[in-house]
């Protein structure tokens, strides 16, 4: 059982989150490295806070229902770990209640002790409340998106989508032919490895298969990513530009497709991000990539050697996005998003993807994608990249909502039939 160490973590991660801008994977990160903890109390801070993060909704709504009265920022915390354990995570009720009362300090004490104990034995009620509510607060989903998903995708929908992004994210690894040809029978059959339908190489599994990952044989990825390398079909000998690369699952499909040959230029605007791409495609037998540093924007001015006019025979650009679409796996990113976050993304995005456009052969194809399940940063931005190219028509297009076997994500293939127009 997790003990009062795991909790005081859970806190602190919690409330660095509440404070600043940082996502919560690098704090998690950060702190539990820092933390001298188990592999059980490790497990226990991850699934508390990540849980907590994405039933903030909710737990706000339980904690005014038990307390009126104003309280401070840290009680809303304490109570919102200790309701969480409480409600959600079943954890035994004296080890919920006492170890999280055990963090709160003078004045403090008591009233996080009262509030959780009321908790217990108000269980049943608390959960038939929470059923009842409209999905958006059931789901602890800012009601300006799921607003956006409704009218995008229909009321039934945007419910299904908001459960699963409550939902905990399945394990998928993909087979990595480049290394001892990938998978193995035994990797399969000792972690509980069943075939994705229709993603060949992609496997559900029930743990990671540590030995396989350290090696190289697979690397851990939703299905989805798989979309946007497909719709670009890169050919052997062929030279490819993988924009905003990192972390490297999709640039290694890439390469396995190619059978390492030809050229791929990887690149990625932080130094950081740059770096743990170039350890990734090493540790999966990429051969035929170089890494790049480099921001898409400035690339007409800065005029890398890299990145002469037409030199590329495909083109990826996977752009950086709401996130919509992987929920699951960004608890945090629901609520990093301003009720006018699509215009905003949408205008980096069809700024990014001009600036890779006169990089492009005659003939040539480029993939938009994202992770994102807006309309508006999807469809709308290749609409607008169509509108000011006539050079350009889509050929191929992949709507992805998220589901039981994949996050949700989309990728357009656009082919050129001239170079297209230089960009100041």
């Amino acid at each position: 059982m997790a003990g009062k160490n795991a909790r005081r973590v859970c806190l602190a991660i919690l409330r660095e989150w509440e404070e600043t801008s940082t996502f919560i994977d690098a704090i998690l990160d950060r702190r539990v490295a820092k933390a001298d903890l188990d592999a059980r109390d490790r497990a226990f801070v991850q699934s508390a806070t990540l849980g907590v993060i994405k039933n903030l909704g909710l737990l706000e709504a339980w904690t005014d229902s038990l307390r009126k009265g104003k309280l401070g920022a840290e009680e809303r915390r304490l109570l919102a770990l200790g309701l969480y354990q409480i409600l959600l995570m079943r954890v035994p009720d004296h080890a919920a209640v006492n170890e999280t009362v055990g963090l709160a300090r003078g004045r403090a004490r008591p009233v996080i002790n009262a509030v959780l104990r009321r908790a217990t034995r108000e269980r049943d009620g608390l959960l038939a409340a929470a059923e009842a509510m409209p999905p958006a607060d059931r789901y602890s989903i800012p009601d300006h998106l799921f607003d956006r998903w409704a009218d995008a995708f229909g009321t039934g929908e945007a419910e299904r989508i908001a459960a699963l992004a409550n939902a905990s994210a399945p394990l998928f690894v993909r087979s990595n032919p480049l290394i001892e040809g990938g998978l193995g029978d035994a990797d399969l059959e000792g972690c509980g490895a069943v075939p994705v339908a229709g993603q060949a190489g992609f496997y559900r599994v029930a743990e990671l298969p540590m030995g396989a990952l350290l090696a190289g044989r697979c690397y851990a990825q939703d299905p989805s990513t798989a979309a946007a390398p497909g719709l670009l079909e890169p050919r052997p000998g062929e030279r490819v530009l993988d924009a905003c690369a990192a972390p490297g699952g999709k640039t290694a499909i890439l390469a396995a497709a190619m059978e390492n040959r030809g050229e791929i230029v990887a690149v990625d605007s932080s130094t950081a991000r740059a770096a743990r791409l170039r350890e990734n495609l090493g540790r999966l037998g990429v051969t035929n990539t170089c890494v790049e540093v480099a921001d898409l924007g400035e690339i007409a001015t800065a005029a890398p050697t890299w990145a002469a006019p037409a030199s590329f025979d495909r083109i990826l650009i996977d752009v950086p996005c709401s996130n919509t679409g992987v929920l699951r796996r960004r608890a945090d990113a629901r609520w990093r998003l301003a009720p006018g976050f699509a215009p905003q993304m949408a205008t980096l995005q069809l700024r990014l993807t001009r600036a890779v456009l006169p990089l492009l052969k005659p003939g040539g194809r480029l993939v938009y994608s994202t992770c994102s399940i807006d309309p508006e940063e999807n469809a709308g931005v290749v609409a607008a990249v169509l509108e000011s190219e006539p050079s350009l028509g889509k050929v191929a297009e992949r709507v992805l909502l998220p589901g039981e076997e994949h996050d949700g994500a989309y990728a357009a293939a656009l082919e050129g039939l001239v170079a297209p127009a230089g960009r100041g």
